[in-house]
Formats: C-alpha cells, structure tokens, sequence
C-alpha cells in the first residue's frame, strides 16, 4: 500500500537523522467514491459537489461510480473493478452487507483503504474492516422523526420507501414505527422510483386507509411525488408529513407548513471528510480515532432559512 510504503521511507530518515519533507507527489493520489444510487436520483448531487471540492482541496483525484439503475450486483462488481485498478482509496456504502461485503473485504486484503459512508453501520463497517464509517444512524434517525410524530398526534403512517432494496432505508421505517408504538407491518409500501407510480401508490394506500394520519418520505425521489398525490387530493397541509433529505422543493414545503421537517444528515460530511482523511493516511500516515456521526439534524421552519440557500449543493 502507498501510505505504508512512505511511513517506512519516512521512519528511515528519521533514525538517520535526515529531515523528512513532505512526501511528494508525483504520481498523485487517486480515490473512487462508489454509491448505491441509480442515475436518476438527485440527493447524490451533493455529495458529488462534495468530492469535488474535497478533490481541488486536496489535489487529489477523486471519480464518482454508482450502478446505472441501482443494481446492487453491479455495484459489487464497481467495488472489484475499482480495486483492481489500484486505487489509493475506496469510499463505498454499505448498501446491502450479504452483496457488499466479498468485494470490500477483497478491496482491504489487497492494502486498499476503505471508508464506508451513508448507508450501513459501525459494526457492519468494522465487520468489513473499513477505516471508519461517516453517516447517520438510520434507525435513530428513524426514531427521532417518530416521536416528533407522536408528539403531534400521529398514530397511523404510511412510510413510502422508494428503495426498499436497501435494508437501511428499512431501518428508518421501523425506527419511525418504533417510536409510535406500533409495528411496522403494511405501513411501509415499496413504491419504486418511478416518480408517477409513487404518486399513484401512495394516494391508493391513502384511499384505501383513512386512519392514516402522518407520512413519511425517505428522500426526495419519494417525497416530491408524495407532495404532488397530496396536493391532488387535497391533503396537503392537512397530513402530518415528514421527510429524510433536503431538495429545493422540500424546502418550500417546509415554508408553506406542508411538510413539518426533513432529516439532514448533511450529506456533504460523506463526501468530503473521506477524501480529506484519505489524503492524510496516504500522505502523512495519520488517521482519526472512531466513526463519524454526520446525522441526524432536523431542519424546520424555525430554521430552514438558513440551509435553503445551500440545498442540494452543499445541504
């Protein structure tokens, strides 16, 4: 592995007694940021904008990949192509661990450096020997917006989960469900990501149960659709609605009190702080102690005038 090699360059001239510069540059370093995002959604936006500012930072080069259509076996075969090409780093999500886990153990046999970000968790990043894992707890974050649903008097929801796939977006079903004292069962629909057919399933489960009173979206894939099936049906501002992520538009909604909240777990952290510790490792052989927690905050009305400017870009 490169850090090592330099660490060992470094020690020698240190027990000669020779100052040590700064390791050079000159083949540069080289990292890839792998998600598990299909093309189609925008929540990623940020977290690309973050490895370029990370990267020009940094001088380091920094490539995006994630799986066209969000197969998870694609994206397994991105993590082994990515340590195949002898990369100096890999940022990966942990977006199914059965799926994951032989290419990214793979990837650390071979010396690689791993982060792994966003979706998963400590134990499961610790299980595939990652360097540490920055994101949200999912079913913490899950739980926080279900008591601030039981707060206002929620007691039967619908949670539109537009990548079911993914069991962390499960987690923050059931932390929601959790919270309320009730279980998950029906509550949760596998809506797809077909902006129409989440409109149509949604105000479907809605005609079909009248009880429900608060809505969950996991994004903004779900929740801008949840809106327009809202509005159609008259329903907006009248149904309890909370949401995962931050959009433009979900930051109107939030203005115009027709969604409550929306779970920032500042995605921009999971983009940029990897490629900052990488650079370090690599260079300097330094490395933070411990995970990172970039979630959850929860961003209202009473404070959404100070991250709308910077949504979907930096928020």
């Amino acid at each position: 592995m490169k850090w090592i090699l330099r660490s060992v360059v470094a020690a020698a001239l240190l027990v000669c007694g020779l100052a040590v510069a700064p390791p050079a540059q000159a083949d540069g370093e080289r990292f890839v940021l792998i998600s598990h995002a299909p093309d189609s959604d925008s929540w990623w936006n940020t977290i690309k904008n973050a490895i370029g500012v990370a990267g020009e930072q940094m001088d380091v080069t920094v490539e995006y990949r994630n799986p066209p259509t969000g197969d998870l076996a694609d994206m397994a075969r991105i993590v082994q192509q990515a340590a195949a090409s002898n990369v100096d780093g890999i940022i990966v999500t942990i977006a199914d661990f059965d799926v994951l886990e032989g290419p990214i153990v793979d990837a650390v046999d071979m010396g690689i450096p791993v982060i792994t970000i966003n979706s998963g968790t400590r134990e499961q990043s610790q299980a595939l020997g990652a360097l540490m894992h920055v994101g949200q707890p999912e079913y913490d974050a899950g739980h926080g917006a279900g008591m601030r649903a039981k707060a206002a008097g929620v007691t039967d929801f619908l949670c539109v989960n537009h990548y079911i796939t993914n069991p962390a977006s499960v987690e923050r079903c059931r932390g929601f469900a959790d919270a309320l004292g009730v279980d998950l069962g029906d509550q949760m629909i596998d809506s797809g990501q077909d902006p129409s057919e989440i409109k149509n399933r949604v105000q479907a489960f809605l005609n079909f149960n009248d009880a429900v009173n608060g809505i969950l979206t996991l994004g903004p894939t779900s929740a801008h659709p949840t809106l327009q099936a809202l509005d159609e049906m008259g329903l907006a501002g009248e149904m309890y609605f909370g949401t995962f992520d931050l959009s433009e538009e979900i930051a109107r909604a939030i203005k115009g009190d027709t969604i409550a909240f929306a779970i920032d777990q500042q995605p921009f952290l999971q983009g940029y702080m990897p490629v900052v510790i990488l650079t370090n490792l690599t260079r300097y052989g330094v490395l933070p102690s411990g995970h990172m927690n970039s979630g959850p905050g929860f961003v209202t009305k009473d404070n959404i005038a100070l991250v709308e400017q910077y949504a979907g870009v930096y928020r």
